[in-house]
């Protein structure tokens, strides 16, 4: 399985990263991610996305700001 093939619907990401699923909307928003769409609209994050947002996670803790 290949690390850029969508995996992890929304809800799931977010507990991996241990954000919340409204912090992914965002962070799509603002372009710092491109989750895959479905057909039904729904988001799914690859491997990359989870590794990306999770570095995404640990600079702004450490920076001290919040999403």
């Amino acid at each position: 399985m290949k690390r850029s093939e969508p995996r992890y619907a929304i809800g799931m990401a977010a507990r991996m990263v241990g954000i919340e699923t409204h912090t992914l909307r965002y962070y799509e928003r603002i372009g710092l991610v491109r989750p895959y769409r479905s057909r039904g609209n729904i988001r799914y994050y690859s491997e990359s996305d989870v590794e990306l947002l999770q570095h995404i996670k640990t600079l702004t803790e450490e920076v001290g700001i919040s999403p």
